[in-house]
């Protein structure tokens, strides 16, 4: 007897009906247990489950593995790639042991830099929502009285606020790894092995009539001159990392609107909670000078950084990938508009990541290369007090005539550790006033 439209939902007919879609409820389960499975003091988000969403949602929308052959193309394009780059920079190799992921790959060997990006606003967060509960509608001796019993419910507060932010990354971060082609695709060290994703690549080229041969190298050349900057400027990743972690001390969570979404909450409701704690403007940070003088200060680093590597991408292509105009577009625009990785990035940590100004930044490098040199170019990473400032990028040509009179010998000779890629951490560190100024910056 074939069963009548819609009698799978009707509970004398199907008993578990009342429990929604089973798949809805087994993935529901899922979260649950893995908060619970969260130790005490392991932080403000349950990674493990964090990644465990992330890899559902991959596997969801496919995630072959990588074959040998697709292995050997992309390792043999990052070491050509790194090759041509010895020719347009003074900055040695970066690669090691490049290597080919797959989305799944992509979210495990990346969990722990997107840690040290999302915890300092995730803390933040869990702790303002608790924290503010108990200050809602209580007052003095009221407070006092009100203190023990609210807090087991401020407790649980925190976890249900933890359980929402790590469920938030791991569906950001499962919605990207589709899209991402390597480890350097949001212009920060994701990780400190050169990678490019086959399904990321294929993704990319979709609808562009260009070899792929040569879309490969032209991402390979991208990818290793990320990692030449990140591994041989070693202040760099403190400045970039530093100006999130200062955003960050400015977040808020605003009490009045909490107080609205908790006003007459049931608190035996675990459902309800998490629907009033769930408002976008309840988590969205509040941007306070202090937050928008960082967030400057990191999308000049951001553009600086995607400026100079877009420079010398094009450099080593010349000559060698004739799609190479085109895809330089095809990835600024990318870039310039908002891509996947902004978006996720945005999710994640309150940041737009976008490099507005990757034009100026870019104009400036191939500047200073006219003026100065390949070796008079990459100098300028030897200190922080030496990079140009966003006032900079409003005049590039002024900031290279500062520059061409600044005698660099000081830090060439030792005072910054050396010459690019020889390591060495400079004393200055970032927003210190201390050490030499060049010509023109703030």
């Amino acid at each position: 007897m074939t069963d009548l439209p819609g009698r799978e939902n009707d509970p004398n007919e199907n008993p578990f009906a009342m429990f929604g879609d089973p798949e809805q409820m087994a993935a529901a389960m899922r979260q649950f247990a893995d908060m619970l499975s969260a130790p005490a003091g392991s932080g403000p988000v349950n990674w493990d489950m964090a990644k465990n969403i992330a890899r559902h949602a991959v596997v969801a929308t496919g995630d072959p593995s990588v074959m040998e052959g697709e292995r050997r193309q992309i390792v043999d394009a990052l070491q050509l790639a790194d090759l041509w780059l010895n020719e347009v920079t003074e900055l040695p190799s970066g690669l090691t042991t490049p290597e080919a992921w797959s989305r799944s790959e992509w979210i495990e060997k990346t969990v722990p830099v997107w840690k040290q990006l999302c915890e300092p606003i995730a803390q933040r967060m869990v702790d303002t929502m608790g924290g503010s509960l108990g200050a809602i509608g209580l007052g003095g001796g009221e407070a006092q009285a009100m203190a023990a019993q609210l807090g087991p419910l401020m407790g649980m507060m925190r976890q249900v606020g933890g359980m929402m932010v790590g469920s938030q990354i791991g569906q950001a971060l499962g919605a990207l790894a589709p899209e991402v082609i390597g480890s350097s695709d949001i212009g920060l060290p994701l990780s400190e092995t050169a990678a490019l994703l086959p399904g990321g690549i294929a993704a990319f080229s979709h609808g562009l009539e260009i070899p792929a041969e040569e879309i490969r190298l032209y991402l390979a050349l991208r990818e290793a001159a990320h990692h030449r900057l990140f591994k041989h400027v070693p202040w760099l990743r403190t400045q970039l990392f530093g100006a999130v972690e200062e955003y960050a001390k400015g977040i808020t969570v605003d009490a009045s609107a909490l107080e609205e979404q908790i006003r007459g909450l049931d608190i035996s409701n675990p459902e309800q909670i998490q629907e009033a704690l769930s408002g976008g403007a309840l988590l969205k940070p509040e941007e306070t000078e202090r937050q928008k003088v960082a967030l400057s200060r990191l999308e000049t680093i951001l553009a600086l950084v995607e400026g100079w590597v877009a420079t010398v991408t094009d450099a080593a292509a010349e000559g060698k990938l004739p799609s190479a105009a085109a895809l330089s577009e095809t990835i600024r625009r990318r870039r310039a508009t908002g891509g996947p990785a902004e978006r996720t990035f945005a999710t994640l940590v309150g940041l737009e990541l976008r490099p507005r100004r990757l034009r100026e930044a870019a104009t400036l490098w191939k500047a200073l290369a006219a003026d100065r040199g390949i070796e008079g170019r990459d100098a300028v990473w030897s200190h922080p007090d030496l990079m140009p400032t966003a006032t900079d990028l409003d005049d590039p040509e002024a900031f290279v005539r500062g520059e061409a009179k600044f005698d660099l010998s000081a830090f060439e000779a030792g005072e910054s550790g050396g010459k690019p890629g020889e390591g060495g951490e400079p004393d200055t560190g970032p927003g210190d006033d201390s050490g030499p100024k060049a010509p023109g910056a703030e």
